[in-house]
């Protein structure tokens, strides 16, 4: 995944996590924190100018920017909103695997007691529309998101 911003350093391109063919990790988080307005979470931070996952691709940047971010702790916001990513994107992947076939069963981990609430069903949808157009690029292809918030 490549990030290029308005803001901060220029960033170099990360192999996240949990590579998927459908969904990859990253790009689960980022449609997660779009579709739930989690202008804080990782995706937020790094628009606003933070590296978060990502670092920048000058490594004299890379220290600095290191030294800077390290005397900035997250707001109370950005935590939580950080946190609300990681549960949303930790409960919707395999949701949305499990519905599109991908596997036979939910993790032992993750209960589902109640059907999805509209948020998780609106990102359901996101990752259903995201994966049919990942998985049908070329090889070397792109998708480009454009952060709305």
């Amino acid at each position: 995944m490549s990030v290029a911003r308005e803001r901060g350093p220029v960033l170099a391109p990360r192999n996240g996590p949990g590579y998927d063919d459908y969904l990859p990790h990253d790009a689960v988080h980022f449609l997660v924190e779009a579709e739930a307005g989690l202008a804080r979470g990782v995706f937020g931070q790094i628009a606003a100018g933070r590296n978060n996952i990502f670092w920048p691709a000058d490594p004299a940047q890379r220290r600095r920017q290191a030294r800077r971010e390290k005397m900035k702790k997250p707001t109370a916001c950005e935590y939580a909103d950080t946190s609300s990513s990681e549960r949303l994107a930790s409960l919707c992947q395999p949701l949305w695997e499990l519905r599109a076939g991908h596997r036979s069963q939910l993790p032992e981990w993750l209960t589902v007691d109640a059907p999805p609430s509209p948020l998780v069903e609106r990102i359901l949808s996101r990752l259903d529309e995201f994966a049919g157009r990942w998985r049908s690029l070329p090889p070397g292809g792109s998708i480009t998101l454009t952060w709305p918030l």
